[in-house]
């Protein structure tokens, strides 16, 4: 990939598909922190999971039933949710959008 570490181009950085409907692209990363975007299709899973990772998640699109350590909200356009390291947390996508993740410290699991 030759592309600069600072400027990011959507358009051209690659875009992986995780299946299920989903897909990601990693957006910028150091140690301590990565951004991700990830489109969801219509009934994609986020599957309940949990790291020890602190994040916070930006509604870009879409409409999506968000559970975080319990509780449960849908969100949608404009809303965000913030997972405690170790919490639990998963989402089910209502209507096809997209969840823009930043993680800290970076989520080398993404990066193998």
């Amino acid at each position: 990939m030759n592309q600069s570490k600072t400027f990011i181009f959507g358009a051209t950085h690659p875009i992986e598909d995780l299946g299920d409907g989903i897909k990601r692209q990693l957006m910028g990363l150091n140690q301590q922190i990565l951004m991700a975007k990830v489109w969801f299709e219509t009934n994609a899973i986020g599957y309940v999971h949990t790291h020890f990772h602190s994040q916070v998640s930006y509604v870009e699109s879409g409409e999506f039933e968000v559970m975080v350590d319990g509780e449960k909200e849908i969100l949608k356009a404009g809303d965000c949710f913030y997972v405690e390291p170790n919490a639990e947390h998963g989402a089910i996508c209502l209507k096809a959008g997209v969840l823009i993740d930043v993680f800290s410290p970076c989520r080398e699991d993404f990066l193998a």
